[in-house]
């Protein structure tokens, strides 16, 4: 953005979550919906590969200090997978073939054993068409000019992992993950377990965090919705606090709201606990992200401009 030309744009406050639609990538589905609600300041959480779609939180305004909180967060995908074939990119966008390898007749009770010993913390090499940096260079970029480099492997954890259908070179499941897994290289690790090679055809992300998939919007709806009403839908936004259900929440009275507010530590319960809490001021308007030191002492970490508080 050109200095001088925000006043073009609105302060829209809120997160939405996009259905992201294939072909796209999760930049320009965000400057997409930017643009459709003329909001001043939008961030992602989580980029999503431009043929994959589901979940991707979008944030505006005071929403985008939530980011940082939500890459942390667990993500379930469904996944469809083409046992027998491995493109170089590890998903159906490669542009060759890299190896072929024939498919193990495994009944769908042998297919699920063998998902199941992914299950827990692992360590995983990151592919080399990913967006992880080396020396300086994005991995594709290096990998598009034919280089390989060594990458060091990453510890995930696979939380859930359940098959849904295994029928010939096809393979489909639904796996809920920590931050930093790679679905593609998953795919080729379970075929390669199971004695074969294999790409990723289809992923599609149902959830981040807590995030429902029936909140998810498709740009089609949001342009409808936007057409017919902008202010009314930007008024309906989910507020930031919905992305941070996982925290316990404190509520503090106004003076010791403003003081939070103002960057200072305010007293609490002896047995509020300890950790990252939701605080509020009076019940009703959310403050921001606190920690609870364990002593008594709530002690500010990101502080929102009051809004209300979402039901």
């Amino acid at each position: 953005m050109a200095r001088g030309k925000s006043s073009r744009y609105d302060a829209v406050d809120g997160l939405l979550l996009l259905n992201k639609p294939p072909g796209m990538t999760s930049n320009r589905a965000l400057q997409t919906v930017r643009r459709l609600l003329n909001a001043r300041k939008a961030g992602h959480t989580g980029s999503l590969d431009p043929s994959a779609t589901g979940m991707l939180p979008l944030c505006f305004g005071e929403a985008t200090k939530v980011c940082a909180f939500l890459l942390d967060a667990d993500k379930t995908y469904r996944v469809t997978a083409r046992l027998g074939t491995a493109t170089d990119t590890g998903d159906a966008d490669g542009s060759e073939t890299v190896a072929t390898a024939a498919v193990p007749e495994l009944s769908f009770d042998a297919w699920n054993d063998v998902l199941q010993e992914f299950l827990g913390e692992s360590m995983q090499v990151p592919p080399m068409y990913s967006a992880l940096k080396k020396d300086g260079k994005r991995l594709y970029e290096l990998a598009r000019k034919g280089e390989i480099v060594e990458r060091e492997p990453r510890k995930i954890r696979i939380d859930e992992i359940r098959l849904l259908e295994a029928a010939g070179t096809r393979l489909v499941f639904r796996v809920t993950c920590s931050k930093g897994t790679y679905v593609r290289t998953l795919v080729e690790d379970i075929a390669k377990r199971a004695g074969t090679v294999a790409h990723t055809v289809r992923l599609h992300r149902e959830s981040v965090g807590d995030f429902r998939a029936e909140d998810m919007l498709d740009l089609a709806s949001i342009e409808a919705s936007v057409d017919a009403d902008r202010d009314g839908f930007r008024a309906g936004l989910l507020g930031p606090d919905v992305a941070l259900t996982g925290f316990p929440a404190v509520e503090l009275e106004m003076s010791e709201g403003e003081r939070f507010s103002g960057g200072q530590a305010v007293r609490v319960a002896a047995d509020a606990g300890t950790g990252l809490a939701r605080v509020y001021e009076a019940g009703s308007r959310f403050l921001g992200v606190g920690e609870l030191s364990g002593d008594g002492w709530l002690a500010p970490r990101r502080v929102f401009l009051p809004q209300e508080k979402t039901p």
